[in-house]
């Protein structure tokens, strides 16, 4: 548990970083919009590519990892959707039923990411690219569905949301490092310095983006609708990745990973998406923020039961 928090805290102490300069140093928008792009479309592609460049794929199962995630997110999935004709007598209306299903399903790839990294190096940062290919295009799809379809007056054409899906940078990264892995291309020593230099800033930016994100304000009285998204993502999200997991006979740090990712909050871009679709935005804000502050609870304890379970290092 000690090794979970140690590897936890730099995490969230620079997303809190974060949230502070938002409101002291960098003030403006523009700022902060600007280093999230950046971030978005440069840095955490390239430290993607560059991964999945390095990873040892033989020693990593793909299969059993993505497998878990992909099931886990496809179940989570069908759940919110059967859980539709009940939030709505809850007068939980299209809009906002779209921004719990974002909430319960969309992920927070910097935070997976950096803790992955922490916990277990190169290996993690492996096996969390895996878990990206797994999960991005898949909750991508399904929250543009869902948005189009619950949240938006004008109802979108399939094929403005397979161009959503199909524009993501993270999609075409994880695409370009599995390729250039598989078919072993050789690379430029130039380039990998430069890439990891990418890389590594990729992180630190994109948490301190996360932090300058978080809307603090109504979080002393959350609506019904921000719990249960909260809920959703931060305990049974993980309990159902976990045992997913297992019955994929997962151990060790392949199982700590799974639940590390099926554990971080969601993406604050979902809040972005959540805007231009007609998505119900204050709720999913309260519903992102009310999960990266608990996540520095929930996750060290899925994250120490994924440890338990399959006997990792502590």
């Amino acid at each position: 548990m000690i090794v979970v928090v140690s590897a936890l805290l730099p995490v969230f102490l620079l997303i809190v970083f974060g949230a502070v300069l938002k409101r002291s140093l960098m003030r403006e928008d523009a700022q902060w919009h600007g280093l999230e792009r950046l971030t978005y479309y440069v840095l955490f592609p390239a430290l993607l590519i560059q991964t999945l460049v390095k990873a040892d794929l033989s020693k990593v199962p793909v299969a059993g990892v993505g497998g878990a995630l992909f099931l886990s997110a496809l179940a989570m999935s069908l759940l919110c959707l059967a859980l539709q004709p009940l939030l709505a007598r809850l007068r939980i209306d299209g809009p906002a039923f779209s921004s719990i299903f974002q909430g319960a399903t969309r992920w927070q790839t910097y935070v997976a990411l950096a803790v992955s990294g922490n916990l277990f190096g190169d290996v993690g940062l492996a096996l969390a690219s895996v878990a990206m290919v797994a999960i991005i295009p898949l909750v991508n799809v399904f929250s543009v569905a869902v948005l189009a379809h619950y949240a938006s007056d004008k109802k979108q054409p399939a094929g403005r949301i397979v161009l959503t899906v199909v524009r993501n940078p993270l999609i075409w990264a994880c695409a370009i490092g599995l390729l250039l892995n598989v078919a072993h291309v050789p690379l430029p020593k130039i380039w990998h310095e430069v890439a990891d230099a990418l890389g590594r800033s990729s992180l630190a930016i994109g948490l301190l983006v996360t932090g300058a994100g978080l809307h603090l304000e109504g979080l002393l009285r959350p609506s019904a609708g921000a719990a249960i998204g909260v809920f959703l993502k931060l305990v049974a999200m993980p309990m159902l990745a976990i045992a997913l997991a297992l019955w994929f006979g997962l151990s060790g740090a392949n199982l700590v990973i799974v639940a590390a990712a099926s554990a971080v909050p969601a993406s604050s871009s979902a809040y972005v998406l959540a805007r231009q679709m007609g998505g119900d935005a204050p709720l999913l804000a309260q519903i992102i923020t009310l999960q990266t502050i608990l996540a520095a609870i929930t996750m060290p304890v899925a994250i120490a039961a994924a440890g338990s379970s399959g006997t990792a290092p502590w």
